[in-house]
């Protein structure tokens, strides 16, 4: 992708919509539909790394209800002709296609190689990378088991998704029980992943969620690890003019 002139690439990730509740989440889709409408003046696309919601599972004929503005915000954006591009967190890893046939936004399950005005980009959401996490990477496994998808899709969805968001917003980092810290270089596991990476290929910038901890470090000659933060505490995303990348930080 060529970026046209004074045209940017825009990044979030980890909005965690629904949690802790639908009513004390609102105020933060607010933000997000305002922070979409202002970035489609000049947007030549937007990236989103997962956890959009806190929730999401897709029966057959049955979406988990609310999100209708961020859902129709989306739907406008990409209808004006802007790309959007999805990338499944731990918290919707079970988004199947609705995006794709009803958003025309394509979904990605893993991470994905994209070039821009020459800067390659490794782009995902982050869980279950790197050298750590082997009991998400062992129970990721089970979620992600098409027998596991039938089990839970026989439950009745006012029994399932009632069940999935109870377990859902126990996750300290929405409830804010847990202060997310940098845990230094050599413990990070995603700043681990990309420098093991660059063993075998140079990336200008790795772009990750997942952490909820914005930051933005060196992991090689020319190359960064960039965290995206989140939409909870932070509400930080990222910026790509074509030359640079930016962590920026939504203004109140």
């Amino acid at each position: 992708m060529q970026l046209a002139q004074n045209k940017k690439i825009y990044f979030a990730s980890d909005q965690h919509f629904g949690a802790p509740t639908p009513e004390l989440s609102f105020p933060r889709e607010q933000k997000f539909v305002a922070w979409l409408d202002e970035i489609k003046v000049d947007a030549e696309a937007v990236f989103l790394l997962g956890d959009l919601f806190d929730f999401w599972f897709e029966y057959k004929t049955v979406v988990p209800k609310g999100f209708v503005r961020v859902l129709g915000k989306l739907a406008e954006i990409r209808d004006s002709g802007i790309p959007i591009y999805f990338f499944v967190g731990n918290h919707d890893l079970w988004m199947s296609d609705y995006f794709e046939k009803e958003l025309n936004i394509p979904v990605y399950h893993d991470n994905k190689e994209f070039t821009f005005n020459g800067k390659t980009f490794l782009i995902g959401h982050g869980d279950g990378k790197g050298p750590a996490d082997k009991g998400y990477k062992r129970m990721k496994k089970v979620f992600t088991n098409p027998i596991s998808k039938t089990l839970f899709r026989w439950l009745h969805p006012d029994i399932g998704v009632k069940l999935a968001q109870y377990l859902s917003v126990k996750n300290k980092l929405i409830s804010g029980a847990e202060d997310v810290k940098f845990l230094g270089e050599e413990n990070e596991w995603l700043v681990l992943y990309s420098k093991r990476k660059l063993e075998t290929k140079h990336y200008n910038y790795f772009v990750f969620g997942h952490r909820h901890l914005p930051m933005k470090l060196a992991v090689g000659k020319n190359s960064e690890y960039v965290n995206l933060g989140d939409w909870i505490g932070y509400f930080t995303y990222g910026v790509f003019d074509g030359k640079t990348f930016e962590l920026k930080k939504l203004e109140d």
